[in-house]
């Protein structure tokens, strides 16, 4: 199925900007929907007085009217009149007599939609409620309806919705959370029953109703300052501004409110302020937080005693007199070294997973420094490896230590000059990574499976064990060899 955007791109002429506030009023018109226990529509004029169906949202206080999503119908004729004269007129269509949508009867409405200069109608809303279960309104029914009612006002004005703030989602708090209707003077006309809750766990034990809401709303504050934030948002609602949505704390409860303004017609006549009980949300949020800093400084702790692990090694390789004893603690140190790496990125990672990229830069250096005293080899990266998770991580990095030190010290003689690429691409959920160089390649009776040698022995069992995937060292058609490592990125 199309987008909203794919959709008015090709079947309407619209420019970026009110694309913009069509995807805006999507953004929100959920809030409207659930207010006016109806399905909502959106429509464009396209040739011939027809019209296409861009965009539907269905309540969740209310029985949908549309059992099959319309987005993408296109509709002409008499079915159309409503939204011909919302669009020519400029006003909301309320005149009609209900309709039947297969054996569902629904009442119709028609909004205009306006930029937000107000000089143009850009898109019709269809406001359609199944009459199937109607019944005699309650007083939460009849708040819900007249404040559904001056947004759709404000739809019409091109007041509604206000402009998006980054980084805020358009999801929360929703009308089933809890709504509190305010006067011009911010007092509390009417309170949902989820709305006087939220507000008995910051501890107000009275009814709302007759209050001032952002006087009551300072004071069940625990932060003075934090308190003082929230008065000022559901006064910048009053004004006729929409302020960004704001979580309080008070009595070990947080409540996330957002104030919107009631604009009908151009006249701030109050606001609407949406509260959400978030407390066992940002309980969780903590306790995440406490997790993953935990596991950081365990990552780093790790980092520390492999670094001091190395340090020790390293301290021993220059007491002994043997070489064959000082190689053989010089590559331990390396092995060493290349793991605390992964796990130096780990402790200063969000989540189990590192960009591998720089990790390898790392090691290649190493690499590249241990060869500057036999030959003069460089090494370079080509492609990039992307972010990897830890258990990938760190016995991938063995691997390419245990290759980039096989190139380096036998790919080229003493005192020649050589190059190492070091090239990844991923492709069908699988890591492809090639090491390479053009120096002397493998001798014509090798075999990686035979081989006694302790590093090869290392980057087998690795590839083909924990990495659980597959690698081959062969001969390059014209000079040197190259090892090819294929690493699953399946879910493990």
């Amino acid at each position: 199925m199309s987008t909203l955007r794919d959709l008015v791109e090709e079947h309407a002429d619209l420019e970026q900007p009110d694309i913009d506030h069509l995807h805006r009023l999507a953004g929100d018109w959920q809030l409207l929907s659930d207010l006016s226990f109806a399905d909502l529509l959106m429509w464009v004029p396209v040739e011939n007085g027809e019209f296409r169906c861009v965009a539907q949202v269905r309540p969740t206080t209310a029985p949908t009217a549309y059992l099959d999503d319309q987005v993408g119908h296109v509709l002409g004729g008499p079915d159309v009149a409503h939204l011909a004269v919302a669009l020519e007129e400029g006003r909301i269509w309320r005149e009609g007599d209900p309709v039947w949508y297969g054996d569902t009867p629904a009442r119709r409405e028609a909004i205009p939609v306006r930029t937000p200069d107000s000089q143009r109608v850009i898109a019709l809303l269809g406001r359609d409620t199944n009459l199937s279960t109607a019944r005699t309104p309650s007083q939460l029914e009849l708040n819900y309806l007249t404040t559904a009612d001056d947004l759709t006002q404000m739809v019409a004005d091109g007041t509604f919705p206000p402009e998006h703030r980054p980084g805020e989602t358009t999801s929360a708090p929703r009308v089933g959370d809890g709504l509190i209707r305010l006067d011009a003077d911010g007092k509390v006309v009417y309170a949902s029953p989820n709305a006087q809750s939220a507000y008995r766990r910051l501890g107000f034990p009275s009814h709302l109703t007759g209050e001032d809401l952002a006087a009551l709303t300072g004071r069940l504050a625990d932060d003075p300052l934090e308190g003082g934030e929230a008065v000022e948002r559901i006064f910048a609602a009053l004004r006729g501004e929409s302020p960004a949505r704001k979580e309080l704390d008070g009595r070990g409860a947080t409540l996330l409110l957002r104030a919107l303004p009631l604009l009908p017609g151009g006249h701030p006549i109050g606001a609407v302020v949406l509260c959400r009980d978030i407390t066992e949300v940002r309980r969780r949020d903590r306790a995440l937080v406490t997790k993953d800093a935990t596991i950081r400084e365990i990552h780093h702790r790790v980092k520390n005693n492999l670094q001091t692990v190395a340090a020790l090694l390293r301290l021993q390789a220059r007491r002994v007199d043997s070489p064959q004893a000082k190689l053989a603690l010089e590559e331990s140190v390396r092995r060493v070294a290349s793991i605390a790496l992964v796990h130096e990125t780990l402790s200063m990672a969000s989540d189990e997973t590192v960009e591998f990229d720089t990790i390898v830069d790392r090691v290649a250096s190493m690499a590249a420094e241990v060869s500057v005293a036999e030959s003069r080899v460089t090494l370079r990266r080509e492609g990039t490896f992307g972010v990897l998770s830890a258990e990938i991580a760190t016995p991938l990095v063995m691997v390419l230590n245990e290759l980039l030190q096989n190139a380096v010290e036998h790919a080229y003689g003493p005192a020649e000059q050589g190059e190492v690429v070091i090239s990844a691409h991923r492709w069908r959920r699988q890591l492809h990574v090639t090491v390479s160089d053009s120096g002397q390649g493998l001798p014509a009776d090798f075999n990686l499976d035979a081989s006694k040698r302790l590093g090869l022995q290392i980057v087998r069992t690795l590839a083909t064990g924990e990495l659980r995937g597959t690698i081959e060292l062969r001969n390059r058609v014209d000079s040197g060899m190259e090892a090819v490592v294929v690493v699953p990125l399946s879910r493990r």
